[in-house]
């Protein structure tokens, strides 16, 4: 059984999908089949089942920041569903976004949405009836098909998963191709990036801090999180602080608002 720790918070229809995707041999397959490809073949970062786990989690506090801030995921305010059900695209499509690098990196988000579609029918089967359950997969779809950063997602919910995904930035990340041999800048800059937080904010809804123990961890920031943010369609929700740690002290390299 795949390890999910993912803070349902009273929503029952989100304890129901993890419990159902925590056993689910296939999902757990193709996350191991796409690290394969990932590390082992390509020498680049992590994106498998800890991944998928960090940007489900980063994912869902986002949604719900926004949501008290009175911003209405778009399964809402077009279909009139609640936001447990919006909690459930940004979640399941967390899961799912990357599955396409067990057939191959390039085009991975259009692989990952046909791998996804038989996949979503089935675990969704026991949670929605018929025109819904199309519907809450079809958002699902939109959601990992627009998490690279040339394509823009047109609802809240594939925004808030784009931007949770180029926020798995943490070293951890990079550790398995680092140790294995393949320095580059992805795995150099993912090295120097200790730790990525998210708040509640003052001026806009989210603050992301990003601690860093090198200058080389802005690659990171400039090269992949900016990419996505910019094309996100809630960059205006967001300010950014890419903060270098030296000992005790911290010094901000940039700030972003856009």
């Amino acid at each position: 059984m795949m390890e999910f720790h993912i803070p349902a918070d009273g929503n029952k229809k989100l304890e129901a999908l993890m419990s159902l995707v925590k056993k689910d041999k296939e999902i757990e397959t193709l996350l191991k089949m796409s690290n394969i490809t990932a590390i082992d073949r390509m020498g680049y970062n992590d994106h498998g089942p800890t991944h998928v786990r960090i940007v489900a989690n980063s994912s869902l506090r986002i949604l719900r920041i926004l949501m008290k801030h009175k911003i209405v995921p778009d399964v809402v305010k077009n279909y009139k569903f609640k936001k447990e059900d919006a909690e459930i695209i940004v979640v399941f499509s967390a899961i799912l976004h990357d599955i396409g690098h067990a057939i191959h990196r390039k085009n991975h988000e259009f692989l990952s949405t046909i791998l996804a579609g038989p996949i979503i029918d089935r675990i969704l089967d026991s949670l929605y009836k018929d025109q819904e359950k199309n519907i809450i997969k079809l958002e699902i779809l939109h959601t990992i098909y627009s998490h690279e950063p040339n394509m823009d997602p047109l609802t809240i919910e594939g925004g808030v998963m784009k931007v949770a995904d180029a926020l798995d930035m943490e070293m951890g990340r990079a550790r398995i191709p680092y140790q294995a041999g393949s320095v580059n800048i992805h795995s150099m800059s993912a090295m120097a990036i200790e730790k990525v937080k998210i708040f509640e904010g003052i001026k806009r809804p989210i603050r992301i801090i990003i601690y860093m123990s090198d200058s080389a961890g802005i690659f990171q920031v400039d090269e992949l999180l900016k990419g996505k943010v910019k094309t996100s369609g809630i960059a205006k929700e967001l300010e950014i602080d890419a903060i270098l740690k030296q000992g005790k002290k911290e010094k901000i390299l940039k700030k972003f608002q856009f």
